[in-house]
This record gives C-alpha cells, structure tokens and sequence, in this order.
C-alpha cells in the first residue's frame, strides 16, 4: 500500500498536538488568558450585574435619609374679591345741621379687593423610632454585600464559560482538521482500491467498502463543521468577539489546593454563594430588628416658620409672622396585631436563611467533590488515550502491510484506520476536558478570578461606586456622569 497514505497519516498528529501542546504561543494568536480578559471587560451578562450592583449601593443613602431632616418649602398667592351693602344713618356731619337727610338711612355698596399670600418653611427631623433607621442602615449593607457576593458568582460563571467555550472551539477546530485529514486518507484509499481492483488483486466489494466508508467520513466532516460554526457562535457571545487563531490552552491545577479535604474546606467557607447566604442571613435578622422597632415609641421634631400677608383683613392686619417649634411623642399600644404578624414571619424568614447557608455549603462541597473526580478522570482518561492512538498507529501500519501481502482485506485497512480516528477524537476530547476541568475546580473553590489567574489588568472594583454615593445628600446624576 503506497507511501501516500502514511505521510497523510502522520497528519493526524497535527490536531491533536494543536490541543495539547502548552509551548509559547504566537503573538498573533488568540489566548486563552487573553479570551478571559477579553470576556471579563465586555461581557454584556456580566456588565448587568455590575450595574445591578449599582443600583444596590442607592439602599444605603436611602436608608441613611432617616437620620436627615426633611424640609419642605410652601407658598400661596390669590385674588380675593367681596362686595356687600351697608345700612348707614345721615348724620349733622355728613348732611349738614339743618339738612332734612339727617336721620334717614343709607345703604352704600361697599367692594373691596385684596391679595391673600404666605410663604413658610416647615422641617422635620426624627429623632427616636425604635432604633429602625440605623436597622435599615445595616440591612442596605448587607444587601450590598449580598450583591457583591452574588457579582463574585457572575464573574466565576463568565471566566468559566469563557474558558470552556475557547476550548471548546479548540476542540472542534482539532476535531474537524481531524475528519478533514480522515477523508483526505479514505480518498487515497479509494484511489488505490479501485487501482487494486482493476489488476485484479480486490473484487468490487472492497471498493463498495472503501467508497462507503469515504462517504461516511465526508458525512462526518460536514458534522464537524456544524459543531465548528456552533462554537464560532458561542465564543462571539461569550468573549463578545470573532474568534482567530488559537493557541493551545493550558490547564491551571497548580492554583487549585493539592488535596480534595482541603478543597472542601476551602469551598464551604469562602464560594460566593456561600457568601450570599450568609449575608441572607444577617438581612433576615435584621428585618427582625426593624419589625420590633414599630413597637416602641417614635419621637419627632417639627419646626415651622410663615409669613403672610392679606389673609386676616377683618382684624385689620396686612401682614403676620408665625414660627413654632413642635415635638411630637407616639407610643403605640395596639395597632390590631399586624405588627406581631411582621415580627413572627421574619424569625420563621430567618430560620430558613440559615438553613440556606447549609444547603449553599452542601452544594459547594458536592460540586468539588464531582469535579475533582472529573479532574481525575481527565487526567486518566489522557494517559489511557495516548496508549491507545499509539497502538492504534501501530496496528494500522501492520494492518496496511499486512493488506500488501494478501494476508488482510480492504474492510481490515479501513477498520484500523476508524479505530485510529477514533482514539485521536477520544485524545482530543480528553485534552479538552482536562483543560475545563481544571478551571472547574478552581471555580468550585470560589477563587476563579484574575488576580488568582495572574492577568494583571485593571479591576473592577465595586467599592468605588459605593463610596461616591454613600453619603450623598443631594444629586441626580451618577457617578459617570449621566
């Protein structure tokens, strides 16, 4: 069987190394740490997040607004028009000493028009109301801090599906050159058949075999090339890009603890979404606390200055000033026992936070445990598939000279040849896993992050928008300028 064939052999090798190989890629390529960078900068998924992280930071000044006095400025301004008839007596002064009018009543109309107007400014500060504001304080903090947690989780999903979805375009562009170069083979061996059969040496079958076969393998090509154009897609959606050239990707076990007790102790103590559930917790609690406050006496303080003008005209008075300073005392002795119903439901809210805590620590310490095993598995799984492609390599090259000498059929060639196809997709697929297992291990830890990775790049830090809007009294713009 000629030569041909087994130098396109050799370039099986090529995808397989494209996958696995961890030497310096080249600068014009696409990386695997770059992708990550690239998805942690502008995916749209983790943006909105950030922004609802945003908005969470705006619970704390709200909540802050109790211990400030509210002012409130208010002003009229009217017409007023009245007319009347008046009786009135002629007297010696208005009719004269002998005028027969003196004596006789009068009955003038009388109309008059005036400008009622006041301004005053009225402030109320509280003083006392069960200690609920500085509970609501507490409580925005730690719904801030749940929402941080809870953008640690996003971050970890985003760096995790951008690592599998780049190996997984890896994986298939390794698995489609890989078909490529099978149908490049099966194509030569179909050349050689039939060259076979026209001298004799084979019967129509074995080039019935060797076309059925071609056919299956330029099937699988078009199937490959499906997956190929899925993944294109995924990886525009994720890393928010059009893909170029790959270069290998590398696994990353060497930041992931070396035991898996100590994986386990690590992933129920600091995964995010063991975080969330606590800070739940302290949410709960404190929704106890300001439920309780409605219960005790609240106390504020009123303050009122007005100015009028016009407004009194049967007292004569053009102008009056009024200021006053009132505090006010509520103690409520039953309010038709809703407030106790509050009370009550936030406990039972409480007691199933906590039980949430346990379920999130459960489930982080499920997940390593299953990924660690899948870690180990890949890591098997690579040295078993190595085996295997190279005794397949050998039992083909014995095959095809076994063929030369009449000792095999075509059906053998082609069979050996499937069986070798398959173990380098199994290497490759293997490769791919072990890759994405690694970082899902590190995810499962919760310290999938690029400070851990080592991509020194400019952080977003939600602090920062915290900090400007805390202790903000006033303005509608936010801190980027909109």
């Amino acid at each position: 069987m000629g030569g041909g064939i087994l130098r396109q052999l050799a370039g099986f090798g090529v995808a397989v190394w494209a996958i696995s190989h961890v030497g310096a890629p080249t600068a014009s390529a696409d990386t695997l740490p770059g992708s990550l960078t690239e998805a942690y900068v502008c995916n749209p998924q983790l943006n909105s997040q950030r922004a609802v992280v945003r908005a969470t930071d705006e619970g704390v000044p709200q909540a802050l607004s109790g211990y400030k006095p509210r002012v409130t400025a208010n002003g009229t301004l009217g017409q007023q028009y009245t007319t009347g008839v008046s009786k009135t007596l002629f007297t010696a002064g208005t009719a004269g000493p002998n005028s027969p009018l003196i004596g006789t009543p009068d009955y003038p109309r009388v109309a008059r028009g005036y400008t009622p107007s006041s301004v005053g400014v009225t402030v109320n500060q509280t003083l006392y109301n069960g200690l609920q504001t500085s509970n609501r304080t507490r409580q925005a903090e730690s719904n801030t801090s749940i929402a941080r947690e809870t953008l640690r989780v996003t971050e970890q999903t985003i760096l995790l599906n951008a690592a599998t979805v780049y190996m997984d375009l890896l994986r298939d562009g390794a698995l489609l050159e890989l078909q490529r170069r099978n149908v490049e083979v099966l194509q030569e061996q179909l050349r050689q058949t039939r060259d076979r059969f026209i001298v004799g040496e084979v019967t129509r079958t074995d080039v019935a075999q060797a076309e059925s076969r071609l056919a299956a393998g330029r099937a699988s090509v078009l199937s490959a090339e499906a997956q190929y154009s899925r993944s294109k897609a995924t990886y525009r959606q994720v890393i928010c890009r059009e893909p170029g050239k790959l270069a290998p990707g590398a696994p990353i076990d060497r930041l992931s603890p070396t035991r898996l007790q100590v994986a386990i102790e690590i992933a129920r103590a600091r995964h995010p979404s063991v975080g969330v559930a606590m800070f739940g917790i302290d949410f709960a609690v404190l929704q106890v606390k300001i439920n309780e406050g409605s219960l005790y006496p609240a106390l504020n303080l009123t303050g009122t200055v007005q100015q009028q003008w016009e407004t009194d005209l049967s007292r004569q008075a053009l102008q009056q000033f009024n200021a006053f300073v009132l505090g006010q005392l509520s103690v409520p002795i039953y309010q038709g026992g809703g407030e106790y119903s509050l009370i009550r439901q936030a406990k039972e809210t409480v007691g199933q936070k906590r039980i949430d805590l346990d379920t999130a620590r459960d489930a982080a310490q499920a997940n390593v445990t299953t990924v660690w095993g899948q870690l180990e598995a890949a890591k098997a799984q690579i040295l078993a598939t190595q085996a295997q492609v190279a005794s397949a390599e050998i039992a083909l090259n014995g095959v095809r000279e076994e063929a030369r000498v009449g000792q095999r059929t075509t059906l053998d060639v082609l069979n050996a040849q499937q069986e070798l196809v398959n173990a380098r997709t199994a290497l490759v697929t293997a490769q791919h896993d072990r890759v994405v297992a690694s970082y899902n291990l590190l995810a499962g830890v919760g310290e999938l992050n690029l400070p851990k990775l080592g991509l020194n790049i400019p952080l977003y830090d939600p602090m920062v928008h915290y900090e400007q809007v805390r202790d903000a009294w006033a303005g509608v713009r936010i801190p980027d300028g909109r």
